[in-house]
């Protein structure tokens, strides 16, 4: 495994996203002295938190799966996840709609989901069901153990017996076929492959080691922290910060300073210098090497999807959504085809609506409730739209039209706080082709492929965060921070 060279004693970590607060909390296990430089006021990054009028809203990631990921870098510094964070298991973890009126509640125990599958599906689906879940929890310990949670430099460090064991169970092929081949019922089909789009690709796109994607959503459990989902990074800074992490709230950093192949300083906005032996780099990575690197030829990426998030605080509440809801609509395939091929918005869209307040009441005010509404959009790469120009004022309009005919009753007339959130906004924030879903999980952009966590060029400069290996999602951007630390804890001094 490639490391940094050199002296490692002084570590800046750049950006207090969850990759890099992981980062952090690894490397103060390891006797590292980190200073954590961050622009926003609070930690998060995109896991960030919007206060108004009495509502709170997470900004970023809604859907918490492997809190044993989050207890990891706490472990690490002799900490327990319980101490810091108060874990709610959701039941159902989904509850799915369908065109046809159906709906079907995604449990995470095996023997209650086969029989709801059952119920709405059909016995021969059910046991479609269990020989999936026999399939991906396999697939995910075998990738998770020998491919994701570990440092990759070249497609040779792929090349072992459980390679062989990956392709014998299809994990190169088709996402989509290889659900099929479990599921006959388009609705289990639906629930079982939509998790592509966090991969940046449509199931039929994707290649099938991306079902563990499925597994870790609707098998393993989907939790909720007290406080919102902004309460994970609140924890990981607090207790990084009784180990001795030093923090940094609302200092920009303009700039990595570098001598002769090395980082030497970050500078900040306001011009001071904060000396360094290694820096680690958390904004999206892209965006790292454009603006706070040396200038230098980037690669092109195929990025993911975008999306516009739908932030809202009402009156009205509803008694048949769960936590997390997802409507699907009719034309599923098109839907792929609008939002990546084509750059158009979705002309009969499939919403993920989540309630937060259906789990903690306290992130509004009494008697209120919060929604987060997320629409997947084309990125500004593949789709350039005027976002700018009042496109997100009309498409809201458009979106809270759509879930009153789907149910949700005086959705409108309901609302007390509104806030818009489009691929310009994401733009805005520092996230490459103004999507939150960094670079596609192509083939192309998978494992040893994907941008390296250790700069080419700079000895001592580390990335963490979606935009590297492994990957997006909260659970592989916590890995991330783990696999960079390692970058650095394993070098020679």
């Amino acid at each position: 495994m490639r490391t940094v060279t050199g002296p490692t004693e002084r570590v800046v970590v750049v950006g207090a996203g969850l990759g890099g607060l992981a980062c952090a909390l690894h490397l103060a296990a390891a006797g590292r002295q980190v200073t954590v430089v961050e622009r926003e006021a609070v930690p998060g990054g995109r896991a960030g938190k919007l206060s108004v009028d009495g509502y709170d809203f997470d900004t970023g990631p809604t859907v918490l799966t492997m809190p044993e990921l989050i207890a990891e870098p706490l472990e690490a510094v002799g900490e327990k996840l319980s101490d810091w964070l108060e874990l709610t298991p959701l039941d159902p973890a989904y509850r799915a709609y369908y065109p046809d009126g159906s709906t079907l509640d995604v449990r995470t125990d095996t023997v209650r989901m086969a029989a709801e599958i059952a119920r709405v599906c059909g016995a021969r689906e059910a046991d479609g069901y269990l020989r999936f879940v026999d399939f991906a929890r396999q697939l995910w310990k075998l990738e998770r153990d020998h491919f994701i949670d570990r440092n990759l430099d070249t497609p040779l460090d792929l090349v072992n017996l459980n390679l062989l064991k990956l392709l014998g169970m299809g994990g190169f092929r088709r996402l989509q076929p290889k659900i099929n081949k479990y599921f006959r019922d388009p609705r289990t089909q639906r629930i079982f492959s939509f998790q592509a789009m966090y991969a940046g690709l449509a199931p039929q796109d994707a290649l099938a080691i991306y079902a563990v994607i499925a597994y870790l959503d609707s098998v393993a459990g989907v939790y909720f922290p007290k406080g919102g989902m902004h309460a994970v990074p609140r924890a990981l800074a607090g207790a990084a910060e009784k180990h001795g992490v030093t923090f940094r709230y609302e200092t920009t950093v303009a700039d990595v300073e570098t001598a002769n192949g090395r980082a030497t300083a970050v500078i900040t906005a306001d011009g001071e210098s904060i000396p360094a032996d290694v820096v680690v780099l958390n904004p999206d990575l892209p965006i790292a090497k454009r603006d706070l690197l040396p200038p230098a030829r980037q690669r092109r990426l195929k990025y993911s999807p975008s999306c516009v998030v739908l932030h809202i605080g009402s009156r009205q509440g509803y008694t048949k959504t769960a936590h997390h809801n997802i409507h699907f609509g009719a034309r599923w395939q098109g839907t792929f085809d609008e939002i990546i091929d084509r750059g158009t918005l979705m002309s009969d869209p499939s919403l993920l609506v989540t309630n937060p307040t259906h789990t903690d009441p306290a992130l509004a005010p009494e008697g209120r409730h919060s929604y987060y509404v997320l629409a997947p959009t084309p990125n500004l790469v593949a789709g350039p739209m005027d976002w700018r120009g009042g496109l997100g004022d009309r498409y809201a309009a458009s979106l809270i039209r759509t879930l009153e005919q789907r149910g949700y009753i005086g959705f409108g007339d309901g609302i007390e706080v509104q806030r818009i959130i489009t691929p310009a906004d994401w733009e805005d924030q520092g996230m490459a082709a103004g999507t939150p879903f960094a670079a596609a999980h192509t083939f192309a952009q998978t494992g040893p492929f994907r941008p390296a966590n250790l700069h080419p060029g700079l000895d001592n400069v580390v990335f963490t965060g979606s935009g590297t290996q492994p990957g997006v999602g909260v659970p592989m951007v916590l890995i991330s921070g783990k696999l960079a630390a390692a970058r650095v804890t394993k070098a020679a001094s």
